[in-house]
């Protein structure tokens, strides 16, 4: 079965090539598992609209992607195909650079189940980017105000309790604070993932918020946030 996951992703990325013509996914990002609960997911902020439709991807028990810069959304559900087959996140941007010829505009952060994880930067992002990985989380960022804003990011992640939502939107605020995407902010979103914690039990999308534009986004997607969660507390 790892086998034909495989093959499946090596076929489809080769038949598919990547379209240069859309505006670069300028943003902040934060993919990162809790091992404890078994959630994992992503949350981003961008100065364009609706960045939840291009940057997350999550898979219940299998790890979660963040394709940004000038996005390759092929990135999302192959990786997460490569990592079912017991891909490392390492061994997901390894692939990714000898399929996709434009890799150097490309944007990508990995987390897999276990807590690795592996984020790539290309060289031809826009100024500010960069990655930071830590325990069981990665963040990136491009067109940023500078490498405080990834900083500030990851400390305030690993130094926040809760659970990983929270932590998560903690890290954007952070981020956001520190100068965050120097082009301004428009949309946010986050997408937790945990096997049948979705609607009713009956699927896996724990937390899919999106704000698709707001003059404050990272603040309204907390307001949604704490809706949802007050609507759909956490499965006892």
């Amino acid at each position: 079965m790892k086998l034909l996951l495989l093959f499946t992703a090596v076929y489809t990325f080769s038949l598919v090539s990547a379209d240069e013509s859309p505006p670069p996914v300028a943003t902040f990002s934060i993919v990162a598992v809790d091992r404890l609960t078994g959630e994992i997911g992503v949350a981003v902020q961008s100065k364009i609209v609706s960045v939840g439709s291009i940057v997350p991807y999550a898979r219940a028990g299998v790890g979660a992607i963040a394709t940004q810069a000038l996005a390759n959304p092929k990135f999302g559900p192959l990786g997460l195909l490569l990592l079912e087959s017991g891909a490392s996140p390492e061994l997901c941007i390894e692939f990714f650079k000898k399929g996709d010829p434009g890799m150097e505009s490309r944007q990508v952060g990995i987390v897999a189940m276990d807590g690795s994880a592996a984020t790539f930067t290309g060289k031809d992002c826009g100024d500010w980017a960069g990655g930071i990985s830590g325990k069981d989380f990665v963040i990136q960022g491009n067109i940023l105000a500078g490498k405080d804003v990834i900083t500030a990011m990851a400390e305030t992640f690993e130094a926040t309790e809760g659970v990983l939502a929270e932590r998560m939107i903690a890290a954007l605020e952070a981020g956001q604070q520190a100068g965050g995407d120097r082009r301004g902010r428009q949309s946010a979103a986050i997408l937790i993932a945990r096997k049948n914690w979705g609607y009713g039990g009956m699927n896996d999308r724990f937390r899919d918020l999106r704000v698709e534009e707001h003059e404050t986004p990272i603040a309204e997607l907390k307001r949604v946030y704490l809706a949802h969660r007050k609507l759909f507390p956490r499965p006892q």
